[in-house]
C-alpha cells in the first residue's frame, strides 16, 4: 500500500473506480464513497472502533464490498498548520494499514469539515441526537467531495494540455 498525492492517484486511476473518504475519530470512522463517475459523495453508516485489527478488517471489507480503488482520509491539521496529537494518530494508522492493504491512502486536509457537515445537517433540521450519529459519515463526505472536486479539476487540466 501506498500514500500517493492527490496529483499522483489522478494518474493511477481507471475510470469507473469509486473512492472512499474516511474521517479517522478516538470512536467512530466516518465513511463515505464516491459515485463511479467520482463526480459525488455519499455518506455511509459510521464504523464504531474496538481495535485496530478489527477496525482495518471491517473497513477492509466495506472497502471490497464497495469495489474502493482508494481511500481519501481526512488529515485533522491545527487551524494554524501545525500538526497535533490527532495528525500523528491518523498518520500512524496509514503506516499500520500498510500492511494490510494494496489500496492506496490520500491524505486529505479536513480543517472545519466537522464544522462544515454540522452546519449542514443543522440547516437540513437533522435533531441534536441524530446529528450525533451522523457528524462524522457527513464529515467523511465534505472530505472525500473536497478531493472529488480537485480530481475533476485535475482532469480538466489534463485535458487542456
Amino acid at each position: 500500500m501506498a500514500t500517493l498525492t492527490l496529483e499522483e492517484l489522478a494518474e493511477t486511476l481507471a475510470t469507473g473506480q469509486p473512492v472512499a473518504g474516511l474521517d479517522l475519530g478516538t470512536k467512530t470512522i466516518g465513511l463515505s464513497v464516491s459515485d463511479l463517475g467520482r463526480r459525488l459523495a455519499t455518506p455511509r453508516p459510521v464504523l464504531k472502533r474496538v481495535k485496530f485489527t478489527q477496525d482495518a478488517e471491517v473497513l477492509l471489507a466495506f472497502a471490497a464490498k464497495e469495489k474502493v480503488a482508494a481511500f481519501v482520509i481526512g488529515l485533522p491539521m491545527n487551524m494554524d498548520g501545525s500538526a497535533g496529537p490527532r495528525v500523528q494518530a491518523t498518520r500512524a494508522f496509514v503506516r499500520s494499514m500498510a500492511d494490510k492493504t494494496d489500496i492506496p491512502f490520500v491524505f486529505w486536509d479536513e480543517r472545519l469539515s466537522t464544522v462544515a457537515a454540522e452546519r449542514t445537517l443543522i440547516e437540513m433540521d437533522v435533531s441534536r441526537k441524530k446529528r450525533a450519529e451522523r457528524i462524522d459519515s457527513a464529515a467523511a463526505s465534505f472530505i472525500l467531495q473536497g478531493a472529488l472536486d480537485r480530481l475533476s479539476s485535475l482532469a480538466r487540466a489534463a485535458g487542456a494540455d
